[in-house]
């Protein structure tokens, strides 16, 4: 640690020594390391660094499953336009695209009208115009939450620094946090990229047993038996590549000065021997963003339904509109929350092992360097 602490009481400095840089005085209860108690004893030995120091959304020290989940609550409502807000935005330009794609469809010609027409007469077959008029519409789908993806990405390296202000007591407004971004933002995309070449390679090695048994082997049942046994294989190796490499990357790229592969370097080293821990704090997370996700989600679903039985000329507006705009209010929802207990974990794995603790009080000012 930068910085010397005081000798205890009564004991004065060795004749010549630097005369220590000040320090805040500790809270009241609170013993700093190398102090006693008059008389020269210490009651239950020497106590760590302040375990309440706790200038921001969470306490400097080892956190708990309460601290992150409280820390988490405490960093989106102390920063809602950097977090929420940028959620929000990234969701409603991307999901922008496939409702004007549908809109425009749907009153500007009969291509999505099939609907109403099959209710009319069960026999009805959609034509060429209609089959292309769905493909484009989903493909606008498609096309919305792909750029949404890329946005999310982006806003995962902004909640980094967001959570890391907010642990020293700062705010960081939505401009801010996206200026604390330049510099790193094709590496966040590079580093997304590398996990879905690793997804992709994945499928293809547990495709290609299945491929070549249902050519070689007369029989499907061994091409079948080869495909079942993969699929759990595939979810572990998932797993384990999602925690140990990838959950403590983005803001190791982000607060580090690590490249793509330094930051996934980073990240194992960070992750190891904490696999278990990562992963029921992220399941967790997970689920409890998810069940939040379908609660306001629900009711946007419900008016969508109503307005497609009622009025099946808009099926597909109604249908894809419902849907983009619970993403939307979804987004709001699940990304800041995961993202800011994702960057809880990372603090947390560096103030174990690291004592990572310390450097943020001193940047929190309550530590002179």
């Amino acid at each position: 640690m930068s910085g010397v602490w005081p000798p205890p009481p009564g004991e004065q400095p060795h004749q010549g020594a630097a005369t220590p840089p000040a320090h805040p005085q500790p809270q009241p209860g609170w013993t700093q390391p190398g102090w006693t108690q008059p008389g020269g004893t210490q009651p239950g030995g020497t106590q760590p660094l302040p375990p309440a120091h706790k200038p921001g959304a969470i306490p400097l020290r080892p956190l708990g499953l309460g601290d992150m989940l409280d820390g988490a609550f405490r960093l989106v409502r102390f920063n809602p336009g950097a977090t929420v807000g940028a959620s929000v935005l990234v969701a409603a330009v991307a999901m922008a695209f496939p409702l004007v794609a549908t809109s425009v469809l749907t009153f500007t010609g009969d291509s999505l009208d099939f609907f109403s027409r099959s209710l009319e007469d069960p026999a009805y077959a959609p034509g060429t115009d209609e089959l292309v008029g769905m493909v484009t519409a989903f493909g606008a789908y498609v096309v919305g939450a792909v750029l949404q993806g890329f946005g999310m990405i982006l806003v995962a390296g902004m909640i980094s620094h967001v959570a890391h202000a907010a642990a020293l007591g700062r705010k960081l407004t939505l401009g801010q946090a996206w200026v604390a971004t330049h510099g790193k933002r094709w590496r966040l995309v590079g580093l997304a990229t590398v996990f879905v070449i690793i997804a992709v390679l994945a499928w293809v090695i547990a495709a290609v047993p299945v491929i070549v048994l249902a050519i070689v082997v007369d029989s499907p049942i061994p091409a079948i038996v080869v495909g079942v046994l993969m699929l759990p294989l595939l979810l572990a190796f998932w797993v384990f590549v999602s925690t140990r490499l990838y959950l403590l990357s983005v803001p190791s790229l982000m607060l580090e000065q690590n490249g793509v592969f330094g930051a996934i370097g980073r990240a194992w080293n960070l992750s190891k021997g904490q696999f278990w821990r990562l992963l029921g704090i992220a399941l967790l997370t997970a689920i409890i963003a998810g069940v939040a996700s379908q609660i306001v989600a629900f009711p946007i679903s419900i008016v969508g339904s109503v307005v497609a039985v009622a009025a099946p000329e808009l099926y597909f507006l109604a249908t894809l509109g419902s849907g983009a705009i619970a993403q939307v209010v979804a987004a709001a929802v699940t990304t800041p929350f995961t993202g800011a207990v994702t960057n809880l974990q990372y603090l947390d794995q560096r103030i174990r092992k690291e004592s990572y603790e310390v450097e943020l009080m001193e940047q929190a000012g309550l530590l002179s360097r």
